[in-house]
């Protein structure tokens, strides 16, 4: 079984730009569940701004073998510049990916 969702939302000044994805699969005996997540931001830079947003990245995993269940987070978080019109942009972006995964109980026939 595979189940997709997909979001894509746009603000009314097309400044930011969000956009989630979420899958659940039930495969070989385990049972996942992804979500992906997107945001960015369109700034034009003028004169005497601060400097943009310091680059971060976190990373999580953690693993319950009793449990028979494993969970990862990832979060990254950046800015890059671009030129357009001869106008100066900042890009600010920050990406997320959770994965869960769980083994199924299996029914065992005799």
């Amino acid at each position: 079984m595979r189940d997709l969702s997909f979001r894509k939302l746009t603000s009314r000044d097309k400044m930011r730009k969000v956009i989630t994805t979420s899958e659940i699969v039930d495969k070989q005996g385990v049972h996942s569940i992804v979500h992906r997540h997107f945001i960015c931001f369109v700034k034009e830079v003028v004169n005497n701004q601060p400097k943009p947003p310091e680059p971060y990245v976190y990373v999580l995993k953690e693993q319950d073998n009793k449990k028979h269940k494993g969970r990862f987070f990832c979060k990254v978080r950046g800015s890059v510049y671009a030129v357009s019109n001869n106008k100066l942009f900042l890009l600010i972006f920050m990406h997320t990916l959770k994965i869960n995964l769980a083994a199924i109980k299996q029914n065992l026939v005799n």
